[in-house]
């Protein structure tokens, strides 16, 4: 029996293109809300003895975490074979460490509440920076789907004599693999950060790079803070506009104008959360992801 694909409340940017890739019912779900604001998931299409997989991004996710939550509850009490996640972008990463003795690690306590009410995840590139893995802190198989093979095509097709440039040491060597499958060279910005919304960065000599279009990328642009001073050195180095991708355009307040008006060529984004910048699809590897774990799961 094929697998039954469900798409949570105002997931249907990313998860319709999903579901186009992938051999799979398309199930109905209703979700009902009581007048105090609870949320009770009904699902309309049968999953008793199925393969059920809910489509959820979650951007901003305190608002969309419990619906996800029940959702997978209640597919699996009401019989489903198994219930897998789809969550193009996994929240929660940052806090990996606690940096005040007040505080917590964040990541581990979201990652258990996920993994208690699912089978399997699929994310695309979260952000791991103390954890190596998501096996660390999610008991649930997973696959993480990268964005380097993608971003390198769209930078191959879309942009004259590259050359990127990664948002700070950590990120060397994803840079390195877009640049080596492009053809291209790169560095990385040294960054400092003095807060949420206070960064500062340094660009490396450039001189030996005149003449190339700067490509600026980061895995998640949240307040675009990185991004901007970036672009201020580049601009006051001389060289051209730079073009700046995000994996997750996250751009949390006025994060996408901020970038807007700080001089650059273009702002492309993938799919992962939906925006106006979004060029780079990542539904076609994300559903190669998605089909691998129901094959090992048959």
């Amino acid at each position: 029996m094929k697998p039954v694909f469900f798409t949570m409340p105002g997931n249907d940017g990313f998860a319709s293109q999903l579901r186009s890739y992938l051999p799979a019912e398309t199930g109905v779900m209703d979700m009902h809300h009581f007048p105090d604001g609870e949320s009770c998931p009904r699902f309309m299409t049968s999953v008793a003895g199925r393969d059920v997989v809910l489509a959820c991004a979650l951007e901003r996710p305190d608002g969309k975490i419990m619906a996800l939550y029940l959702a997978g509850c209640v597919a699996r009490e009401l019989g489903a074979r198994s219930v897998g996640f789809v969550i193009p972008y996994l929240p929660y990463m940052r806090q990996d460490a606690r940096f005040m003795e007040e505080e917590g690690v964040t990541s581990a306590h979201f990652a258990r509440l996920i993994s208690s009410c699912c089978d399997w995840l699929v994310t695309v590139d979260p952000h791991l920076h103390r954890h190596r893995e998501l096996s660390e802190i999610y008991s649930v198989p997973s696959r993480v789907v990268h964005a380097a093979p993608e971003l390198a095509k769209w930078i191959t097709g879309n942009v004259q004599l590259p050359f990127i440039i990664g948002p700070d040491a950590e990120s060397e060597q994803w840079v390195a693999a877009v640049a080596n499958a492009v053809g291209c060279p790169y560095t990385v910005l040294q960054k400092k950060r003095r807060g949420d919304r206070e960064v500062e960065v340094s660009v490396p000599l450039v001189a030996d790079w005149e003449g190339r279009t700067p490509v600026l990328m980061d895995d998640i642009v949240s307040t675009a803070r990185t991004m901007v001073a970036a672009v201020k050195q580049i601009n006051a180095a001389g060289m051209a506009p730079p073009v700046c991708i995000a994996v997750h355009p996250l751009f949390a307040g006025d994060g996408y104008i901020a970038l807007q008006v700080a001089g650059v060529d273009r702002i492309v984004s993938c799919n992962t959360i939906l925006h106006s910048s979004n060029r780079i699809d990542m539904a076609k590897p994300t559903a190669v992801a998605v089909a691998d774990l129901l094959r090992a799961r048959s």
